[in-house]
């Protein structure tokens, strides 16, 4: 069995096009996978442990299983350790470091989700909680729009814009600016991406705020309930993750992310569509992920 670690993962230089990629090829395998819902335990208040498993198409031989943990106060919040097991001997193959995946993996589903389901005209990003999460989607997002300007507005917390502007501002084809204030960051926003991992509240209260033609994306899925029953359109990357949710009943259209993009069910039917994209977090893309990586690894090391 072998011990990958993030510096073993962040040294074979992993492009953010190829995450994209990668979750693109899980979505289009899905109903091919064995992937139960994931189970949410819940020590205290919001923190959370997540158990992830995954049985991928007979093809790639592997089955594997994330746990996620959220507990408030550590550094970083969220931690996690993937097993990647052999299915037809049966042995365990790795132990991963799972936390570069996350992140890496969660910015590519929410760009994925962003490409597919953004209106035509996008040009106004808003981004409130700018940790990891944020900065996976940031990589992934300005490298797929390598020949489209992208206006990121960030909602200010601390310094964390600042240091955002300073690390991402030598991009051509990005321009930042940061607000103080919900009214600010939510009008007239062409996608909102929300990262926030704690919200015991709703983000913004006035949906009148959000304007014809939105997208929001709230990566940890809090703070927005209240779009859930008059926005035109929701998708998710599967069904059971949602489906518990107080409103689900009430949405007005739902599809999986899959399914949109296999051309089976309609993403976008219109510029004016205010649209929701809740997108959980699947096994299915953690353990791609962990194979990808570990095949990688035993190239480099064959070479």
């Amino acid at each position: 069995m072998e011990i990958i670690t993030s510096t073993d993962i962040e040294n074979l230089g992993i492009t953010p096009l190829q995450c994209i990629g990668w979750v693109r090829e899980a979505f289009l395998m899905k109903d091919r996978c064995q992937l139960p819902a994931k189970l949410s335990v819940h020590p205290r208040g919001n923190d959370f442990f997540n158990t992830m498993p995954c049985l991928l198409p007979p093809e790639y031989s592997r089955f594997g299983c994330k746990v996620v943990s959220r507990v408030k106060g550590a550094h970083p919040a969220l931690k996690s350790e993937l097993m990647l097991f052999d299915t037809e001997s049966g042995e365990m193959l790795a132990m991963v470091n799972a936390d570069w995946i996350t992140a890496m993996r969660t910015g590519a589903v929410a760009t994925l989700a962003i490409e597919t389901l953004r209106n035509s005209r996008a040009s106004v990003y808003s981004f409130i909680g700018l940790g990891a999460m944020a900065r996976a989607t940031l990589d992934c997002l300005i490298a797929s729009n390598a020949d489209n300007h992208l206006h990121i507005r960030l909602m200010s917390y601390k310094d964390q814009a600042e240091k955002i502007i300073d690390e991402y501002g030598s991009h051509g084809n990005v321009t930042f600016e940061a607000v103080d204030t919900i009214e600010a960051f939510a009008t007239d926003a062409d996608v909102i991406v929300s990262c926030i991992t704690d919200a015991d509240r709703l983000v913004v209260e006035d949906t009148s705020l959000f304007k014809p033609g939105v997208l929001v994306v709230p990566v940890h899925t809090r703070g927005f309930q209240n779009c859930d029953t008059v926005f035109d359109r929701v998708v998710a990357d599967d069904r059971a993750h949602v489906e518990g949710f107080r409103y689900f009943s009430r949405f007005r259209d739902f599809s999986q992310l899959e399914e949109v993009l296999k051309g089976e069910r309609p993403g976008r039917t219109s510029d004016n569509e205010r649209l929701l994209a809740y997108n959980i977090g699947l096994g299915l893309h953690d353990v791609l992920y962990a194979t990808k990586i570990l095949d990688m690894l035993h190239t480099r090391n064959q070479a």
